[in-house]
């Protein structure tokens, strides 16, 4: 048992905490990041009306799965345009999000024998998501790298 008192607005103070801020801040503005962003938000629109692209709206479960990860991929998007040092830290959610795009035919489909337009069209959508997720934490991952060289 400690003592001292433990003062929440200590971390916020904490010489580290800027300098992350501002690395953040660099890579969230940069030309890449910018295109990234644009790509996540357009990834996110079009799985989010795909059912009606691709013709299974009248698929009601799966139509639901796209229109709710679609959404939710493409507000991701906007976040990371609008506030990219906030939202950078979320980019992570991208990939988790588009293995249940590549995964969900299978799972959410009631009949389990999801069409073929179906199957490819979230198989794509959910490894692109994947990969724009995974290049978006590299962004951030590979700004910290090359700070710590110098």
């Amino acid at each position: 048992m400690g003592t001292g008192t433990q003062h929440p607005d200590m971390m916020g103070s904490h010489p580290e905490m800027t300098e992350m801020r501002d690395r953040l801040e660099r890579t969230a503005s940069s030309g890449p990041a910018v295109v990234l962003e644009g790509l996540i938000l357009l990834t996110g629109l079009y799985a989010a009306i795909s059912p009606w692209v691709v013709h299974f709206a009248g698929q009601p479960f799966i139509t639901v799965n796209n229109l709710i990860v679609g959404i939710t991929v493409g507000l991701i998007g906007l976040g990371l345009a609008l506030a990219p040092e906030r939202m950078f830290r979320l980019a992570w959610m991208l990939v988790p999000l588009g293995i249940w795009l590549f995964i969900s035919p299978w799972v959410v489909t009631a009949t389990h024998s999801a069409r073929a337009g179906i199957v490819w069209n979230n198989c794509w959508v959910g490894a692109v998501t994947a990969l724009l997720g995974l290049a978006a934490m590299g962004m951030t991952i590979g700004r910290s790298h090359k700070g710590q060289r110098r």
